[in-house]
């Protein structure tokens, strides 16, 4: 009766093959001229920070300076919005009520 040979599973598994595949791939790419794909992000990612660098260093343009003029105006307004609710939640319950019937008295007497 003839011997089978053994397999060796590690040899035959898909999961094997990936590290040649990956070395294949990456002499392709190389041949081709091109970089490979996390070095030319590392340059992109390099190009930006430099950008924001220069950027940084400019003093700002006057529309810059007039949208962070309005930006602080609505992060104020938005704040006191904020203190306002806060204030008008510690009044109790019935003081409220009273400013309410008061409001709706007055705007009432206006009408006839």
């Amino acid at each position: 009766m003839p011997r089978s040979k053994l397999t060796n599973h590690i040899v035959e598994t898909p999961s094997h093959d990936l590290p040649r595949e990956l070395l294949l791939s990456h002499k392709r790419v190389l041949q081709a001229g091109e970089k490979p794909e996390l070095q030319r992000v590392l340059e992109q990612r390099r190009l930006e920070q430099h950008r924001e660098q220069e950027q940084a260093l400019q003093p700002p343009s006057d529309l810059q300076q007039e949208l962070r003029k309005r930006q602080l105006k609505l992060l104020e307004y938005e704040r006191e919005e904020i203190k306002r609710r806060e204030d008008q939640e510690n009044i109790p319950e019935f003081v409220r009520v009273k400013e309410k019937l008061r409001h709706i008295q007055a705007t009432g007497a206006e009408l006839p």
